[in-house]
């Protein structure tokens, strides 16, 4: 049996073959061509037990076209691969080997590799959010001018009903308000492409038994659903709720030692974009539902309102995991018992 481990770069890679014993049968550093890269590895196609890849920030195009041309391909977790702090010497051929070696010993931490349509629709909805935050810093940009020039104290809603005859009638100087038009143009601008985006992703998964279930989740609303079904992906794909909740962020991160704390792990480890929906649930959950409320507030009397929040994040992520498991809506006695 052969094991091969790629360490990828944004412009090469590294490619290493290697045997049973660790020892290296082939290694070269190739361009981010697919076509060699295959051809590379080709005549240890059915030998090999897996290709295993970085998940790198440009992974996409390697593992799917290395899985079109029959690999079977890992996808390695790097945020869980520590390197052994007493090596002499490291380098792109050493991880790449050290790959392969967790492969071989069968620890290799993994991500699961979703359908290149579902990272898609997923990729879609994190741009959704990318809009959104830059649309938030030009309607910060306007309301701090206006505080600046005027003292005037506007809100984002406000800012969003603007218009660029509004903006003349505020008397501000002319190069201050043409720099307000610049703000506001962009803003008519994002407010078009993200209802755009919206719009799409409603088409898309709007009519999902899963879509119709989370929006039964007091705090979660037509967006926060669906970034966390997206973000998420196939429920069974999580063993266990704590494994969701861990996923999600929602649960510490911390090393223990004869009952002692000795530190903190990797507290990042996770899916952010999940972790940000279930806080944003908890903090519409706390504001509409009574619920959510008194449980908030139990939590808060002992601790501070950060870690209130978190709690009650952590208790809508785990409803969220039994609720998509045995494909009941949301049970808030049973959320809050």
């Amino acid at each position: 049996m052969k094991y091969s481990g790629i360490d990828l770069h944004s412009n090469n890679s590294v490619v290493t073959i290697t045997d049973e014993e660790d020892h290296v049968i082939a290694e070269k550093r190739l361009p981010n061509d697919l076509t060699k890269i295959v051809e590379f590895l080709s005549p240890w196609r059915d030998e090999l037990k897996a290709v295993v890849v970085e998940s790198t920030y440009n992974w996409y195009w390697l593992v799917d076209g290395l899985q079109e041309a029959g690999f079977v391909v890992k996808l390695a977790n790097t945020g869980a691969i520590k390197k052994y702090d007493g090596l002499k010497h490291s380098g792109d051929e050493a991880d790449a080997r050290q790959l392969a070696h967790l492969l071989r010993l069968g620890i290799l931490p993994t991500g699961t590799i979703l359908p290149p349509e579902q990272r898609a629709l997923r990729d879609l909805a994190r741009k959704r959010m990318q809009l959104v935050r830059s649309r938030t810093s030009h309607i910060l940009a306007i309301e701090n001018i206006a505080a600046r020039q005027r003292a005037m104290k506007i809100n984002s809603n406000q800012v969003k009903r603007l218009t660029a005859d509004a903006v003349d009638q505020m008397g501000l100087p002319s190069d201050v308000a043409l720099a307000v038009k610049s703000n506001l143009a962009v803003i008519i601008t994002l407010n078009e492409q993200i209802d755009l985006l919206e719009k799409r992703l409603q088409e898309k998964i709007g009519e999902r038994k899963e879509f119709i279930l989370l929006s039964s989740v007091p705090g979660i609303g037509r967006i926060l659903a669906t970034i966390i079904l997206l973000e998420m992906g196939p429920i069974d794909r999580f063993a266990s709720v704590g494994n969701f909740a861990s996923y999600a962020r929602c649960v510490d991160s911390q090393h223990m030692s004869n009952g002692k704390k000795k530190g903190e792990g990797n507290t990042k480890n996770g899916n952010k974009y999940l972790a940000w929906a279930f806080v944003e649930a908890a903090n519409f959950a706390l504001r509409f539902n009574a619920e959510a409320k008194r449980f908030y507030e139990r939590k808060k009397a002992k601790t501070n309102t950060a870690v209130a929040t978190k709690a009650l994040a952590h208790k809508l992520a785990r409803a969220c995991y039994h609720m998509l498991k045995e494909n009941k809506p949301f049970d808030v006695a049973r959320c809050f018992a």
